[in-house]
């Protein structure tokens, strides 16, 4: 979908779906917010959701991820750049960086979709010493597959891919721009969920096609253990020589 916008002009359909997805869209902290919040409280449990987050005082969207804690608690990671045209939609992250919540499997963090491929955000989470790297996406290709398998690698993390389906009947039928939606194929996003341990190997294979609940067991010794020859922001780094310096915030 693209609301309407073309280079240099907008058009009035595509502005009203934009307005509905902008009335879909939540703000932080809100209502929707504290349900998930009270469900991660109710059951004790660690929880990555993604959404379409809204200024709370101003009319711009952010492609967001939080991370609710079992006392309640919640952190908030935005996209720190929008991908192609998915900048007339969401605005660059202004906070939410590279938040990172501390758990008894070791500190966790997020980046969303692409910006995995930005070589530096990966070191700002490896900073923090991140053993679980959770990825919301939409990249259902072979590359991507490579890509996480590399970063679990690279960072001696497991990372979860959260890869989404999303079908062409998911798409409301009453859009004004329906006759887009309409010429998508079944599978817009095929998914591709899994799991890979610090290794680079699958410790849940891809699930594609599909929407699933993925259960396995992770070995939390790993991250540590793997460190012991390559550790990219210990051992194995060169601070005399290349320095990352991170706008917090």
């Amino acid at each position: 979908m693209n609301f309407g916008f073309s280079i240099g002009k907008r058009s009035e359909e595509g502005r009203k779906d934009w307005k509905r997805y902008y009335d879909a869209s939540v703000v932080a902290g809100e209502t929707a917010f504290q349900r998930l919040a009270e469900a991660a409280r109710n059951t004790g449990a660690y929880t990555s959701v993604g959404f379409s987050e809204r200024g709370a005082v101003n009319g711009t969207l952010y492609n967001g991820n939080a991370i609710f804690e079992p006392g309640g608690s919640y952190k908030v990671h935005r996209k720190l750049k929008p991908t192609g045209s998915e900048r007339v939609v969401w605005e660059d992250a202004d906070k939410g960086y590279f938040p990172v919540t501390s758990t008894p499997l070791g500190p966790i963090g997020s980046l969303i979709c692409w910006k995995s491929y930005m070589p530096l955000a990966r070191v700002a989470l490896y900073q923090k010493g991140i053993t679980i790297y959770i990825s919301p996406n939409t990249n259902d290709n072979p590359e991507w597959q490579a890509t996480i398998r590399h970063i679990a690698i690279e960072g001696m993390c497991f990372f979860v891919n959260a890869g989404m389906v999303i079908r062409r009947s998911s798409y409301p039928s009453d859009l004004h721009e329906g006759d887009v939606a309409s010429r998508f194929p079944e599978y817009a996003c095929r998914g591709g969920s899994c799991i890979v341990d610090p290794r680079g190997h699958y410790v849940t294979e891809p699930v594609w096609d599909e929407e699933a609940v993925i259960y396995t067991e992770l070995d939390m010794g790993l991250p540590i253990s793997c460190k012991m020859e390559h550790d990219v922001v210990g051992h194995y780094a060169r601070p005399d020589v290349l320095e990352l310096n991170v706008n917090e915030k």
